[in-house]
């Protein structure tokens, strides 16, 4: 028994199955954003009053570093998954949304790749 209208079987069409690959992956980006922002923010507050050379120091930590890499990546990848879902909700004519689409990936690609490169370039200066 199918779920399909008798024009979306002969149509052949269905879902394209990207819908339940987007949510799962914005789903655990939240869930690993939640102990990564938490430390974070604790960090931040230890690190209250530092100066550059502390701070410094404190991010060329082997695990500072890969823990900022990963909150970094996720967070914004996280950010590209949910504007493409309000873009793709919220803008209906197809050229804004298809510029819209592209800007905000790029964005989010471009920054985040400016926050991992600036950590590793902390963590790597010799």
């Amino acid at each position: 028994m199918s779920m399909r209208t008798p024009l979306g079987r002969v149509r052949g069409l269905g879902s394209a199955k990207e819908g339940v690959h987007h949510w799962w992956v914005q789903r655990l980006t939240a869930v690993a954003l939640v102990p990564l922002t938490l430390w974070f923010v604790a960090s931040l507050i230890q690190l209250a009053g530092a100066d550059y050379a502390m701070v410094s120091a404190w991010i060329a930590q082997p695990l500072v570093a890969v823990l900022l890499t990963l909150l970094f990546v996720s967070g914004f990848y996280h950010l590209a998954l949910g504007l493409q879902v309000v873009i793709e909700d919220y803008v209906h004519e197809d050229p804004a949304r298809i510029v819209s689409l592209v800007a905000v990936r790029f964005a989010c690609w471009l920054i985040g790749a400016i926050a991992v490169f600036s950590v590793l370039k902390i963590a790597f200066r010799g």
